[in-house]
């Protein structure tokens, strides 16, 4: 696979986001909750990547795991909605869709907000080693299900973590996708085309990520999250005084960000964004919508 090491180079796009905004910055709440692997839910084996993850319980279910997972939708999923609410942010939710399929209610107060969202597999599982007909009907499923269970079909794409050398390929075949989050390689979107279709590439992160929690990565206390994530805005923002955009990815899980002492750093990281002039707090959709009708995005 041939791979790009320069991107866009030193000349970055010289061009504002919609309403002159030089700044974006897109939310992303990852909604995994029911959708990691259990024997309880009828897989092989159980989901070990949490937060009290000392012994791992492969052949029976294990509770503590899975009680891991519930505090997300039952406790920490209201604590997001309601800084989103009070600071007026809209965001992408990356949805398994096993996740939608268990907690249904859970769409109605997506939606009723106005965030959009989009496929992140049917389970929680890397696509890495599945062979092509494999991932294809994971992709259809996916799409599939949530289209059925919110009238509204998905448009853009994550996998969790390494996707399979197919998976680009498979979401621009499937016709419905416009954009994936498979990327962790550049400050700013870019547009490929392939079979003749224009595709958009919106980068992710994984420091700019409440995941730093998880397994003594990195934060402890709810500032570590907020200072951080606001160096890093700061630093972008910096760079928009020569002409050129920049953007900022902040991923959000609800049993991770959603617990009471870690929910303040959210709140104020929002607040300190809300104080600066020509920032755009978009949807991940909004951005891919954007980034089709400017030619400076393209990569072909």
């Amino acid at each position: 696979m041939e791979r790009n090491f320069i991107g866009y180079g030193k000349e970055k796009p010289k061009i504002f986001w919609p309403q002159n905004n030089k700044m974006a910055v897109s939310f992303v709440v990852n909604i995994e909750e029911g959708a990691e692997l259990s024997i309880s839910s009828g897989d092989s084996q159980n989901e070990y990547v949490y937060e009290n993850n000392n012994i791992k319980i492969l052949d029976i279910p294990d509770l503590c795991m899975e009680s891991h997972f519930e505090y997300g939708l039952r406790s920490g999923i209201w604590r997001v909605f309601d800084i989103f609410d009070k600071y007026d942010v809209k965001a992408t939710f990356s949805c398994c869709s096993r996740a939608l399929e268990k907690s249904p209610w859970l769409i109605n107060e997506i939606l009723s907000r106005r965030h959009e969202i989009s496929a992140h597999g049917v389970k929680w599982v890397s696509h890495a080693y599945l062979n092509k007909e494999e991932e294809k009907k994971i992709i259809n499923d996916c799409y599939s299900s949530i289209l059925k269970l919110s009238g509204h079909p998905p448009k853009g794409w994550h996998t969790r973590s390494s996707t399979s050398p197919f998976t680009r390929d498979l979401l621009i075949e499937h016709g419905g996708f416009i954009y994936d989050s498979n990327a962790y390689n550049d400050d700013l979107p870019y547009v490929i085309k392939k079979y003749d279709q224009k595709y958009v590439i919106i980068p992710y992160s994984f420091d700019t990520n409440d995941m730093r929690f998880d397994g003594n990565n990195g934060f402890v206390h709810c500032d570590d999250f907020s200072s951080y994530c606001i160096e890093s805005f700061n630093k972008l923002i910096s760079e928009t005084n020569d002409g050129y955009i920049r953007m900022m990815s902040i991923g959000l899980h609800p049993r991770i960000i959603g617990r009471p002492g870690r929910i303040k750093g959210l709140e104020d990281l929002i607040k300190y964004i809300k104080t600066f002039q020509n920032v755009w707090i978009p949807k991940r959709i909004e951005i891919a919508n954007y980034c089709m009708e400017e030619e400076a995005f393209n990569f072909f």
